[in-house]
């Protein structure tokens, strides 16, 4: 695995990213992680990205482990545009302009996001975040 970590940590906050991948990739947007030393989706909140995950209920659009989607979007081979918002408990995550999770889970109220390469090609760009 490998991570470009934030400096800072945020607690309430929106996320604008582009990212490409290929159609093989692992990866994802790890939000209010707990340890920057030690990632992993037990520690923080996952925004997966992962066309071909075996349970595709957890896969792209997904908070892994927590936040289903049904009807997995398919990323690889393209531009794609993730908006993600955190306020308080409530986790909401848009897809290509289509909203895929809408949640609440106390569990993490803040700490580094981070950008996760795992296999396949990763690309991302446009990264922006607005502390809320």
């Amino acid at each position: 695995y490998s991570y470009l970590v934030s400096k800072d940590s945020y607690k309430d906050f929106q996320i604008r990213a582009e990212f490409w991948v290929s159609h093989d990739a692992n990866s994802g947007i790890f939000m209010r992680c707990q340890d920057p030393n030690n990632i992993h989706d037990e520690n923080c909140y996952e925004a997966n990205i992962f066309d071909q995950r075996k349970d595709p209920t957890f896969g792209t659009g997904a908070v892994t482990r927590l936040a289903k989607v049904s009807s997995m979007p398919k990323a690889g081979g393209k531009w794609n545009t993730y908006e993600i918002t955190a306020k308080g408990t409530r986790i909401t995550l848009t897809l290509n302009g289509v909203r895929t999770v809408d949640f609440e889970h106390s569990q993490f109220s803040s700490g580094p996001i981070a950008l996760q390469w795992f296999s396949g090609v990763v690309k991302f760009r446009k990264v922006q975040i607005k502390p809320l």
